[in-house]
């Protein structure tokens, strides 16, 4: 799939074979696409004054958030590997030209697909208002309106760390997290952005590069605050439970869409390699990449607040089609359950699919439940090696033995989820 992805003014809007992307502006045709309408005057009204590498980033990333919903896996050879060609129109073209081979590397790992990209000139890169606000803040943290980036925050605040929050506007999450940055820390100052992708016909739903606008969004962000004019690496920090990051199929054919890489710690080594080339002074931090999510809940900093706003938090893969209910069944919800049953607080969540071990395709039949007890029964009747096969194989991770060790614990809490609820 062949796109183009460019502000209105580089015209050339009709060109065969060719799905045209206008960045910063409307579609204009019902054949074309669209990214970032609003993201432009949002940071103008804010008076930030991001970096031009940061605003290439996010043309990029808005860019690929479009070829994802655009390009229908079902219609791939092998009905998942979709093929990228994009050119995306930027402030800096040969620079980007020469990172486009680890750029290409870092997506193709993050959504499985394959990514061509060549970077020509028109992109959009704002000048910065004279008078810029610079707000005195030192670091950004990621806050999505789930329990682990909630619960990364809260430390964060409990530790004097005051960062600012960046989310990502989604439909169902938009106002709790406005309400967790408003309570955490006595307030965090906060920034809710959003790519606005748009595409023509039916969207590809399995959005496996949606990680790349929230750290776009994220740097962005953390080159506008004071501190990062000095010079040094300010910090990002991404709040995800170790477990979900590396998120192990459970199952030899749970790959592909059933096995998410929003926040692996091999394509964040990968994007962090990109950020440092363009000299993008914004180092990623995955405090909790060995925790499991029950060890960050038991060990949050402030428990009162954590107990107060962790319910209203959201996990679940499915939660806008159930109404803006957690399903109670899918892999990040049961995660999130054996999460709650591990701290010991008891779990108020309403879940559409509360008794998992009723034998039904809705409750332990259904396939996530009937995964993750296929993993459990793997590792009882084999080896936990066998069973992790080579989730840990690729290279530069760190603290390999610890997250091997953090998966087997990981695995535990779900076991002991499955055993209250009597699933066989």
């Amino acid at each position: 799939m062949r796109l183009l992805c460019a502000p209105a003014e580089v015209g050339r809007m009709n060109e065969q074979d060719t799905l045209r992307v206008v960045l910063y502006g409307q579609a204009g045709a019902d054949d074309r696409a669209s990214a970032g309408a609003a993201l432009r005057n949002d940071i103008r009204r804010a008076r930030l004054g991001p970096t031009r590498r940061a605003w290439d980033l996010i043309s990029i990333a808005m860019s690929a958030m479009a070829a994802d919903a655009a390009g229908s896996r079902s219609q791939s050879p092998d009905g998942w590997t979709r093929e990228f060609e994009m050119e995306i129109a930027v402030a800096e073209p040969t620079f980007w030209n020469g990172a486009a081979a680890p750029l290409a590397d870092a997506l193709a790992f993050l959504t499985t697909d394959r990514w061509r990209f060549r970077f020509i000139a028109g992109g959009a890169a704002p000048t910065p208002p004279a008078e810029a606000f610079r707000p005195p803040e030192s670091s950004v943290v990621l806050l999505s309106g789930g329990l682990d980036s909630l619960s990364g925050a809260i430390d964060l605040a409990a530790q004097g760390n005051r960062p600012v929050a960046v989310s990502k506007t989604v439909r169902g999450d938009a106002a709790k997290q406005i309400d967790f940055a408003s309570r955490i820390g006595g307030g965090l100052r906060h920034f809710q952005l959003n790519d606005n992708a748009s595409v023509p016909g039916p969207e590809d739903t399995s959005q496996r590069a949606r990680s790349i606008i929230f750290l776009a969004f994220g740097i962005l962000i953390a080159t506008s605050l004071k501190p990062y004019r000095t010079g040094g690496d300010l910090p990002l920090y991404v709040c995800e439970n170790g477990f979900i990051a590396v998120n192990p199929p459970l199952t030899g054919s749970r790959i592909g869409s059933l096995s998410t890489r929003t926040a692996h710690p091999y394509f964040l080594r990968l994007f962090q390699d990109v950020l440092d080339a363009a000299k993008i002074g914004v180092q990623i931090r995955t405090p909790y990449a060995i925790k499991t999510k029950g060890e960050m809940l038991k060990e949050c900093a402030d428990q009162k607040l954590l107990t107060e706003l962790a319910a209203t938090s959201t996990s679940c893969g499915r939660f806008q089609r159930f109404n803006y209910r957690h399903c109670g069944r899918c892999v990040p919800c049961q995660v999130r359950r054996a999460a709650f049953l591990a701290w010991g607080k008891g779990d108020p969540t309403e879940y559409v699919f509360e008794p998992l071990g009723r034998d039904d395709h809705d409750h332990a039949g259904f396939d996530d439940v009937r995964s993750v007890g296929m993993a459990l029964a793997a590792v009882k009747g084999g080896s936990f090696d066998e069973w992790l096969g080579s989730a840990l194989s690729w290279p530069r991770l760190d603290q390999r033995d610890e997250l091997k060790d953090m998966l087997r614990r990981g695995l535990a809490e779900l076991g002991a989820l499955h055993v209250k609820h009597g699933v066989k």
